[in-house]
C-alpha cells in the first residue's frame, strides 16, 4: 500500500497540486533512488531506452509546432526549434519519466498476489481482486504453458525453427492445445475455490498474514503529510 500511496502522492503533487518541473524532478529522483536501494534499476534501464524514442518525438513535435511558439531557441539542420514549445516539451517528459517510475517501483519490487491480498485486506471485493489476479498472471501462464507444448512437439519431430513458412505451420498446431489447456486450468482453478470457499460469506483469512512494519507505517504517514503541506503550499502560491 505505501507504494500505492507513492503512486498516487507523486502522480497528484506533480500534476495537479504544484504542477512545476522541479516538483517533478524530485519524485523522478526519488523513485530512482528508491529503484537503486531495491536493485532493480537495471530491470527499469530497457524501458528507459524505448520510453527515450517517445520523448524524443515530444521534444521535436512541441519545439517546432506547437502553436503558442514564437521566441526561436535554437535551430538544427535548418530546423527551428521555439522556446515556449522545448519548455513544454521539457515538463511533458519529466511528467512521463515521474509516472513511469514511480510505476516500475511497484511493478518491480511487488508481487501481484501481494498487492492483491493487500487491497483485499483493506475492502476491495474478494471476486474482483481474484479478476485483477488473474489478468496479471494469464500471460505468463500462458508462455509458460506455449513453451511447455512447443518442446513437446519438438520432441516428436515437430519443425518448429526456419524460415517464416516454418514457423506459421508451428504455429496453428499450437492454437488447439494452448485453448484446450487454458479451458482445463481454468475448470481446475474454479473448483479449487469452490473447495476453499471462495464464495462462502464471512470474514475471509489468508495463508499468508503479513502485517505492517514500523518503516510502512512511517513511510505511509510521511506521504500523506506531504500530500497535506503541498496542498498547503499551493493555497499559499495562489
Amino acid at each position: 500500500m505505501v507504494k500505492l500511496l507513492y503512486i498516487l502522492v507523486a502522480v497528484l503533487i506533480s500534476f495537479v497540486i504544484l504542477p512545476f518541473r522541479w516538483v517533478g524532478a524530485a519524485f523522478i529522483v526519488l523513485s530512482c533512488l528508491a529503484l537503486l536501494y531495491a536493485r532493480v534499476f537495471a530491470r527499469v534501464v530497457p524501458l528507459l531506452g524505448f520510453s527515450f524514442l517517445i520523448l524524443i518525438s515530444i521534444v521535436i513535435i512541441q519545439g517546432l509546432f506547437m502553436p503558442g511558439n514564437k521566441t526561436p531557441a535554437i535551430n538544427i539542420l535548418g530546423l527551428t526549434f521555439y522556446k515556449e514549445g522545448l519548455l513544454y516539451a521539457l515538463t511533458l517528459c519529466i511528467r512521463v519519466l515521474d509516472v513511469l517510475l514511480a510505476f516500475a517501483l511497484l511493478v518491480l519490487t511487488t508481487r501481484p498476489s501481494d498487492l492483491i491480498q493487500s487491497l483485499v485486506k483493506r475492502g476491495l471485493s474478494p471476486r474482483f481482486g481474484y479478476v485483477l489476479s488473474s489478468a496479471l498472471q494469464v500471460i505468463p501462464q500462458m508462455m509458460s504453458q506455449v513453451g511447455s507444448i512447443m518442446d513437446a512437439q519438438r520432441s516428436r519431430g515437430l519443425e518448429t525453427e526456419g524460415n517464416l513458412w516454418t514457423r506459421l505451420k508451428a504455429f496453428l498446431p499450437l492454437i488447439g492445445p494452448v485453448v484446450m489447456s487454458s479451458l482445463l486450468e481454468t475448470r481446475e482453478r474454479a473448483m479449487a475455490l469452490e473447495v476453499r470457499g471462495f464464495s462462502a460469506s464471512g470474514k475471509k483469512t489468508f495463508l499468508y498474514e503479513r502485517e505492517s512494519s514500523t518503516l510502512d507505517r512511517v513511510l505511509q504517514w510521511t506521504l500523506i503529510v506531504v500530500l497535506i503541506l503541498s496542498i498547503a503550499a499551493r493555497f499559499v502560491l495562489v
